[in-house]
Parts: structure tokens; sequence; C-alpha cells
């Protein structure tokens, strides 16, 4: 098994597919959205493209299908959007990941939580008990740039009062691995999401946060 050749002093971890098994809804959000524009996506198009501002998301989904929208219809369709999924998902915390937050902490790590949710949802999404594990949090509505630009990480690396290259941090997306790398941190990806030939641009790709248990301790 892989170990890391230095001590890190912060771990940042991605939310959707990372601690929270929550793109399934992601997806069905998406598409029940975008159904009535005559808009299609899969699982692909939404799990590739995670962590991205939503806006730009959508904008590139109509593009390809040749239509330019208003900024109104894009508001309208991520209302809609936001609806389906507060009527259909389910909080499902990744198996042992609340006690290896707790572990990491234990341990003297600072935790940082980069996502691309707004921080609305993310308030709803994790309990108060999670968030009250990270030193530092960085929402989708937060920065003016989001995945894949680095200016997530920098913040959160920031807000921790640290050098990037002092932190690890755990994604399952391509957009969220290149963030990491350039904000020059480390990156190991998990497989939740999509398969590893996706997520080459990490410096690891591991199945679970049990695997990563056994990297850093």
């Amino acid at each position: 098994m892989f170990k890391l050749k230095f001590k890190p002093k912060a771990i940042i971890f991605d939310m959707d597919g990372v601690i929270v098994d929550s793109m399934p809804y992601h997806f069905l959000a998406w598409y029940e959205a975008l159904r009535p524009y005559g808009l299609r996506v899969s699982c692909f198009d939404v799990y590739s493209k995670e962590g991205e501002c939503w806006e730009k998301t959508l904008k590139d989904l109509f593009k390809r299908s040749g239509i330019r929208p208003t900024a109104s219809l894009l508001n309208e369709i991520f209302i809609k959007r936001q609806k389906i999924f507060k009527k259909y998902f389910r909080r499902f915390i990744f198996k042992g990941a609340e006690d290896y937050l707790l572990c990491l902490k234990s341990q003297g790590y600072s935790l940082g939580l980069v996502t691309g949710s707004p921080i609305q949802e993310v308030n709803k999404i994790l309990s108060r008990d999670i968030l009250g594990l990270f030193n530092a949090i960085v929402a989708g509505n937060q920065v003016k740039k989001g995945k894949p630009h680095p200016e997530p990480y920098l913040k959160a690396a920031k807000l921790l009062d640290l050098k990037p290259k002092g932190c690890v941090v755990v994604e399952n997306a391509p957009f969220g691995i290149k963030s990491a790398k350039g904000a020059g941190m480390f990156c190991i990806a998990l497989t939740t999401s999509l398969p590893k030939e996706y997520l080459k641009e990490a410096d690891i790709v591991v199945d679970n946060l049990a695997d990563i248990s056994r990297i850093i301790s």
C-alpha cells in the first residue's frame, strides 16, 4: 500500500461523492430539470463536470445542443434542479466517513471542505456534527472561479493558514483533481463516481476512504 512521503498538516475533502453518496441524486435532478427543454444528459455528463460552477455546466450543455440560453432561463432551470434534488435526496454519508474525520481530527490534522455546491446546500446536506469537524469550508458560491480553477483550494489553504504543499486533497472528479493540482496540492482520488481512467491526473487513485486511512493515519 502506498504511503505518503511527507506529513501533511491538513486534509481537504470534496463533499459530493467523497463524504456524501449524493451523485446519483445530482444526476436525477439535472436529468429531470433539463428534460422539458429537450436536453438529455448522461451520468457521465454530470459526474465528469462535478464541482464546476452550475452556470458554466448549463451553458456547456445547451451549447452542445446549439442553443444559447438567457440568464433568466439558466436561473429557472437551476431553481427547478434544486427543488427536484430536495424532493428526492436522502442523506447517505459514506460508510466510515464520519469516523475517519473524527480520527483525523483526534490526530491533530486540520480539516477542510471544498465543494462546488452552494453553501446553503452544504448546510442542508451535512449534519451539524460533521460540519463542526471542518476548520474551513469553501462552497461553490463563495469563490469567483470554481473548479477546475485552483481558486477554491487556494482559498481553503488561506483559511487554514497553510501553504498548499502542506495540504492533501481527497477528490472524486476530474475538475476537482485539476483544481487541487493547480493549487499545488497532493491529490488522492476516489473511484466512487468514475472509473480510474478518468482520474489519472491525481497523484494516487484508490477505491474508498478505508484505503485512504491506510495512506494517511
